[in-house]
């Protein structure tokens, strides 16, 4: 059953458009979508996945919802203003449900 939370559209968080304020954004964002990717892999696979990191975290794959220094820099201003769990949520509703279709779809395609 789905959490009450799916049902609500994200709101997407709009990070200042000048360039150093969203790059100190993208740089605090990376790091919380590290921590968030590498907990997700453990929590969910129950095992270190270098490679399954590399593809949550790279730009290849944020580029899928915009500019990826953009997309970091959404999580940094996340964690800015309403702190770790906030970012956790956010990443995991605006990145999750394009992963795992790609996942499985990386998955069919190897059989």
């Amino acid at each position: 059953m789905p959490s009450p939370a799916a049902s609500v559209p994200l709101q997407i968080v709009q990070p200042p458009l000048e360039p150093a304020p969203e790059q100190a954004l993208a740089w605090i964002g990376d790091a919380v979508l590290a921590l968030w990717a590498r907990e997700h892999i453990l929590r969910t696979l129950g095992h270190l996945d270098t490679p399954t990191f590399l593809r949550l975290t790279s730009n290849a794959f944020l580029q899928s919802f915009g500019r990826p220094t953009r997309v970091e820099a959404e999580f940094g201003l996340v964690y800015q203003q309403q702190g770790l769990a906030a970012a956790f949520a956010y990443i995991e509703a605006r990145l999750l449900p394009i992963f795992e279709r790609q996942e499985a779809k990386r998955r069919r395609q190897r059989r």
